[in-house]
């Protein structure tokens, strides 16, 4: 049976869902602008966040515009969230459907997205440009918590963990350190009146 989600914050929160599975993610290939659909596993996993989240009320829903996370968003019970274009997953340009350890043979040395640099291969968005998509949605979201009310917003891996660092204050690269999985949920909101990442990377 899956566990009721109650939140853990000190009051309002932003919980964040990174979409089930896809082919891509399974084989850890980048994806970001491929609009590459659910495995059944996928769909499993975002039937599961449905049943997690249901009976608590968020007033704002957010989505991604690519299909798994409006896929994962439906499936879950949320069949009409708004659609944010700064929510889409970096873009890794022309290292779009390839792997880190795939990237890192050919260069013969170990690859990071997070501190790739020239002459490497460098992706089209920078951590940075990435953080400051997440910023300006998080400026949203504040007026909703402002109001005493919650938000639940369902992208993708690297775009939810800068997300998540720039909500607690920390440059967007310390994302590295928060390791994400698909179809997970996530809790964001505040300790003291401090923003905090209250629990991270739940799997109903």
């Amino acid at each position: 049976m899956t566990t009721a989600f109650t939140p853990a914050s000190d009051a309002v929160c932003i919980v964040l869902v990174r979409h089930g599975e896809t082919e891509w993610s399974r084989t850890g290939r980048h994806t970001s602008v491929t609009d590459v659909e659910l495995t059944e596993r996928g769909r499993d996993q975002a039937r599961r966040v449905g049943e997690a989240l249901d009976g608590h009320r968020f007033t704002r829903v957010l989505a991604s515009p690519r299909r798994r996370a409006r896929e994962t968003a439906a499936l879950a019970g949320y069949a009409h969230p708004i659609e944010v274009p700064e929510l889409a997953e970096w873009d890794y340009g022309d290292l779009e459907g390839e792997t880190t350890a795939a990237i890192s043979e050919r260069i013969g040395h170990p690859w990071s997205l997070w501190t790739a640099a020239r002459p490497d291969p460098v992706p089209a968005e920078t951590a940075e440009q990435v953080g400051a998509r997440a910023d300006a949605v998080i400026a949203r979201l504040r007026e909703v918590l402002d109001r005493g009310e919650d938000a639940v917003v369902f992208a993708h891996a690297h775009l939810l963990r800068v997300f998540a660092a720039r909500w607690a204050g920390l440059p967007a690269v310390d994302g590295a350190r928060l390791a994400l999985g698909t179809g997970s949920v996530s809790e964001l909101g505040y300790e003291h009146g401090v923003p905090v990442i209250a629990r991270w990377n739940m799997h109903p």
